[in-house]
């Protein structure tokens, strides 16, 4: 089972940008469709993007559709997620996990993922 580890997160002013990072520190993510989830305090997980490991397609939830970018680059073990524009309601812990290998997806659901990883931190704030 694959080990995830996320990274890039912090405390900005809104209209900002940053770059998560979610890498394997065990095994490959090459075969893994992987999701990016968010928790706000007091809130429900949602899920914010997904990329696909068999075609690559890509999904965005309405709250980050045009602002937030995911990507992979397989040869770094490693999926990103570009968030642009950032506004105080993007404020979570935000997570990536991994989904059965070679599983189709669409829009992320907590249920489709399997492993996951510690979190990190976004803020924010003015």
């Amino acid at each position: 089972q694959v080990q995830l580890v996320e990274s890039g997160g912090g405390l900005v002013q809104p209209g900002s940008s940053l770059r998560l990072s979610c890498e394997a520190s065990e095994g490959s993510l090459d075969p893994y469709p992987i999701g990016w989830f968010r928790q706000a305090p007091g809130k429900e997980r949602e899920g914010v993007s997904a990329i696909s490991s068999i075609d690559g397609g890509t999904y965005y939830t309405e709250p980050v559709k045009g602002r937030f970018t995911i990507s992979r680059d397989n040869a770094k073990n490693t999926v990103y997620l570009q968030m642009n524009n950032l506004k105080p309601e993007d404020t979570a812990v935000y997570y990536c996990a991994a989904a059965a290998p070679r599983a189709r997806i669409g829009l992320p659901r907590g249920k489709d993922y399997k492993s996951w990883g510690q979190g990190t931190q976004v803020t924010v704030s003015s």
